[in-house]
């Protein structure tokens, strides 16, 4: 197995409005998250969240303790939330041992033990996504589906988003510390998230994008409301968004998305709202 790890420092937003297409793409996409047999990770600057993948194919990979975290396991200070987004798969945490499903995320608690993760069909590997941030307490580790989510439909087919919100690593379903987790699929010929976009102060959040067909791609909408950026995606890559910036997306065709977020605050719904009329 190979663990890559590779830091990212945090942005002033007066500064992001200078960045070229080059430069908004170095330090905020995630192109590369999925490797056979590897363990793929950003350790963003932005209420220390690190975001980052493994694919274990035909061996097991440990959750490495990489070097900035200065910690004797990944999970000493740190929680977790993990997706699996592939193939059946095995996640053992300590002692304990879940079965993830496509789509089946898994909650898990900050504590000194190792993280193992598995594929149970090599011809079908395992994909696990994952977001982790800072904790100062533990709370028991929890495999969450989409029928423990709290859901929410959202949108309309007419205005091109009609979605439902999985919200499942929320605190309205388990207690974290930080941590908040969930995804969104949209409905066949709907292609916009998070509308009207919206900023939260006081949370960062990373954004994982998935079951987009090969030859459609997402373009994903970041900076100030009145000083917009976009990025062009592909599938099963990640973007970094700022607490001072939006975090919208249209694509090509419909997709689903996995939201994560970490900061001070636990209320999904404390939000400032922009007019769609009000971006510039």
């Amino acid at each position: 197995m190979r663990t890559n790890y590779e830091i990212r420092y945090a942005a002033h937003p007066e500064d992001a409005k200078s960045y070229d297409t080059a430069r908004i793409r170095r330090d905020f996409l995630i192109e590369r998250l999925f490797t056979p047999n590897e363990v793929n990770m950003v350790y963003s600057m932005y209420d220390r969240m690190v975001v980052g993948g493994a694919m274990p194919v035909d061996e097991r990979l440990e959750l490495e303790a990489i070097d900035p975290l200065k910690a004797p396991c990944f999970l000493s200070r740190r929680e977790m939330g993990i997706f699996n987004v592939g193939g059946p798969g095995l996640v053992k945490a300590g002692e304990a041992l879940f079965e993830l499903n496509y789509k089946e995320a898994l909650y898990l608690g900050a504590g000194d033990r190792q993280v193992v993760f598995e594929s149970k069909d090599d011809a079908h590997p395992a994909k696990f996504y994952f977001n982790s941030v800072g904790a100062h307490r533990n709370y028991p580790d929890r495999k969450v589906t989409k029928a423990d989510a709290v859901l929410a439909e959202m949108g309309t087919l007419e205005g091109s988003n009609h979605r439902n919100i999985n919200k499942m690593l929320v605190s309205q379903v388990l207690p974290t510390c930080q941590l908040q987790m969930g995804m969104t699929e949209l409905m066949p010929g709907s292609v916009w998230n998070t509308m009207p976009a919206h900023v939260h102060s006081r949370r960062m959040e990373a954004y994982f994008y998935f079951e987009i067909p090969d030859d459609q791609a997402i373009c994903h909408f970041m900076g100030q409301v009145d000083e917009t950026r976009h990025i062009w995606m592909k599938g099963d890559q990640a973007v970094l968004s700022p607490d001072w910036s939006i975090h919208a997306g249209a694509g090509t065709h419909n997709y689903t998305f996995i939201w994560g977020m970490g900061g001070e605050n636990l209320d999904y719904g404390d939000q400032d709202f922009s007019a769609i009329t009000a971006l510039k």
